[in-house]
């Protein structure tokens, strides 16, 4: 665990230089686990403020929060370079058990709504069915919202029922909860019980906490960084598959645009989109033992979690609500998310991969055979 970096170097220009030199601090954080952490701070020879930062304390500073100063003059000289007393490096207003807890019972009650909605659509003409998936959709999203405002009212927020609405996902280094109510949606329709609510938290525009929540066969899938990650409590981890012929794949053909409007509901292909992913499909499926479509991106990265998928792929999947969750998930369970090209993952992309170590680079040069 590091410290934070310091936010910026000030010269003491009234106080004599070597008076600073080498003159040490040391300022106690605490982490987002609990955890206390001695950091130190200290002044060079030039009477500039700098510290004991480095790149992978940097990537850190959103996890600790400063909470006291081991004396008066630590406290002056710190408050000096910028930070206050009991001032979080980015405003997290909790902690991450807290944080994960809160997800978790927000979850639960929206999944109480898709449980009903769910038994209840079979009994829905066509066009009430459309109208029953939006009030769904947005009822879980207001509940969700509603109850993390109330606890992280500093906190942003991004929805996939607020973004069709407004059209905006701009994610920010603040932490964000990024909320799928209903993910699955034609598997709603259907009847066919592959729906979930996916919530995840981005710190620092990294999934933090997640939470992917089937309430038809009652699977809640859990994690938080440094944690592990869980199914109904119970730990999970990623396959050890380390052939593509033996692995089974998973992807979904969402990149085909979806057309919902009152009067119809229904999927509209255009042929070249259509050839370029079966074309992709077809050579895929000489490398694999077999092919999984479950019409859930959020279902398929829990998969991929518990070690019931060893390969997946989405390209133009929805948003980042479609991954916020999950993707904490499978790093957790000791998995790999990355871009379906092998480059790091941008959540904001509409492009993912998921393994386990093991297959990431057989899996990435099957993709790139594929195009």
């Amino acid at each position: 665990m590091g410290g934070p970096v310091v936010k910026s170097k000030k010269t003491y220009q009234n106080q004599t230089p070597l008076s600073y030199k080498r003159s040490r601090i040391k300022v106690i954080f605490k982490s987002c686990d609990g955890r206390r952490v001695w950091y130190s701070v200290f002044h060079n020879s030039h009477g500039s403020v700098t510290g004991l930062a480095s790149q992978e304390i940097a990537s850190d500073r959103q996890r600790v929060t400063i909470i006291t100063y081991q004396s008066e003059e630590a406290s002056s000289m710190v408050t000096e370079i910028g930070w206050t007393h009991k001032e979080s490096i980015v405003n997290l207003s909790g902690s991450l058990d807290d944080f994960l807890a809160s997800a978790v019972d927000a979850a639960k009650k929206a999944g109480e709504i898709i449980r009903k909605g769910f038994y209840q659509i079979k009994h829905v003409e066509h066009k009430g069915q459309v109208d029953l998936v939006t009030e769904t959709d947005k009822e879980c999203e207001d509940l969700i919202f509603n109850h993390l405002k109330q606890l992280y009212p500093t906190h942003k927020f991004i929805g996939e029922e607020t973004t069709a609405a407004y059209g905006t996902t701009e994610l920010t280094d603040e932490p964000t909860w990024i909320v799928d109510p209903l993910d699955g949606t034609t598997n709603f329709v259907h009847g066919f019980p592959f729906v979930c609510v996916s919530i995840g938290l981005t710190i620092g525009k990294v999934p933090t906490v997640g939470v992917v929540y089937n309430p038809i066969i009652d699977e809640l899938f859990s994690a938080m960084r440094g944690k592990g990650a869980f199914l109904n409590g119970n730990s999970i981890k990623v396959s050890s598959q380390s052939e593509l012929v033996t692995s089974l794949l998973a992807t979904e053909t969402t990149n085909q645009i979806l057309v919902v409007l009152k009067e119809q509901a229904g999927t509209k292909r255009d042929k070249l989109t259509v050839d370029a992913t079966t074309n992709r499909l077809n050579s895929l499926l000489f490398k694999v033992r077999s092919l999984r479509m479950s019409g859930s991106c959020a279902l398929n990265l829990c998969g991929i979690a518990c070690g019931r998928l060893d390969l997946f792929y989405e390209l133009g999947f929805g948003g980042p609500w479609d991954v916020a969750g999950g993707a904490v998930i499978v790093k957790e369970a000791g998995g790999l998310v990355y871009d379906p090209s092998g480059k790091e993952f941008d959540i904001t992309s509409q492009r993912v991969a998921a393994s386990n170590p093991l297959l990431k680079d057989a899996f990435v040069e099957a993709l790139k055979q594929s195009e």
